[in-house]
């Protein structure tokens, strides 16, 4: 049934999975991944939009909300369900990719979430699906950025029963950039003060606006560091 209601929200939020700006424009930065950056895009506040105003620069977004890494089926996985079938070839300059956290919650039912851990990515962070997906950005010519998540401090949440596997996600993915100096990757989980719910929407789960440009300055801040 899950894979059913996703099929149809590729269809329903294809728009969200379509370029921020033309290809005329010479963008220079990519971004892709889940919710965590495709909410707000239609109020033109999500963190694409901010980053775009931090950068002073286009941002072409391919982020759908409830994407995966290890999504399988076909049409709706091209459509950008597949987290990796959103990276479409071009003379990027950076790569922003996030994702792996509706893998974990959504699909491995608490029951098999180490094996599915492992197929996103290794331990030491030398292989995996996430691992395949940043060395194709890097092999075309991209610096890669990789965003961790928002944490709810203080605050419960309907996802904290899944905090270990993404902690645990989040050392991998640590990993597998200290072994590239031309991957960054930018936590959040320092990001929202303790018992600060400003940062999440109702569901506590996706950013709120203010989350959301606290996720694009954090972004920003790593890029303008690194050139």
């Amino acid at each position: 049934m899950m894979r059913i209601w996703l099929s149809v929200l590729a269809l329903l939020v294809l728009a969200g999975c379509t370029e921020s700006v033309s290809r005329n424009a010479n963008a220079r930065v990519l971004m892709m991944g889940d919710s965590m950056f495709a909410i707000h895009g239609a109020s033109r506040k999500s963190v694409a939009h901010q980053l775009e105003a931090r950068l002073g620069e286009p941002v072409v977004d391919r982020s759908v909300s409830g994407a995966q890494y290890l999504y399988a089926l076909p049409i709706s996985g091209s459509l950008g369900l597949r987290i990796g079938r959103q990276y479409q070839a071009s003379d990027w300059d950076w790569v922003i990719v996030n994702g792996g956290g509706n893998d974990l919650w959504l699909t491995c039912g608490c029951r098999a979430c180490n094996a599915k851990l492992d197929r996103l990515i290794s331990a030491d962070g030398k292989t995996g699906e996430i691992v395949d997906v940043v060395s194709t950005a890097r092999a075309g010519g991209a610096k890669v950025v990789y965003a961790g998540y928002l944490r709810t401090p203080g605050v419960p949440s309907s996802i904290d029963h899944c905090k270990a596997y993404g902690d645990a996600l989040e050392a991998r993915l640590a990993r597998m950039a200290a072994r590239d100096g031309g991957i960054w990757f930018v936590s959040m989980a320092d990001l929202v003060p303790n018992g600060d719910r400003s940062f999440h929407g109702p569901d506590l789960i996706h950013p709120s606006h203010k989350g959301s440009a606290a996720i694009a300055a954090r972004i920003a801040a790593a890029i303008k560091a690194a050139t």
